[in-house]
């Protein structure tokens, strides 16, 4: 249930993305989903893609500072109330979002929230037992 993220560490200047993309595309790599975060010296890059170890081990041999955490990628309708859903899910139980990204595949289908969670255990049993879709990690790197 829980999906393996690539977080990059990128100098905040021209073109760090573009380099990053451009190794992983030679190496045939899909990003399924992406978060860029940035401060004023570097940013963050938060990936979910098709091959984590392949990503992990490219960008390394390529000089990108790499790290991998565990998320989880929820499944809600495309609708309003879909984020409410989950969010009411864990309130009150001592559980925190660290962040959060999300992408729709098909407009008024399903959207797909990834969450870190500072609890991912305690995160999965909560929103199981109120009958949120989690995903794996190979339902999110086939997508």
């Amino acid at each position: 249930m829980k999906v393996e993220q690539i977080s990059v560490f990128l100098e905040n200047k021209s073109g760090s993305l573009a380099d990053v993309t451009e190794v992983m595309a030679r190496a045939g790599i899909n990003i399924r989903a992406l978060s860029l975060a940035d401060t004023t010296d570097f940013g963050i890059l938060r990936l979910i893609v098709n091959d984590p170890e392949e990503t992990t081990a490219v960008l390394k041999k390529n000089g990108f500072t790499v790290g991998k955490t565990e998320v989880i990628a929820i499944e809600v309708p495309d609708r309003p109330g879909g984020m409410a859903r989950i969010l009411t899910a864990i309130k009150g139980r001592g559980i925190d979002v660290e962040y959060m990204y999300a992408f729709v595949q098909v407009s008024r289908k399903n959207a797909i929230i990834i969450f870190r969670f500072d609890d991912l255990d305690k995160a999965i049993a909560a929103l199981q037992a109120e009958g949120v879709k989690i995903l794996t990690g190979e339902e999110v790197q086939a997508l």
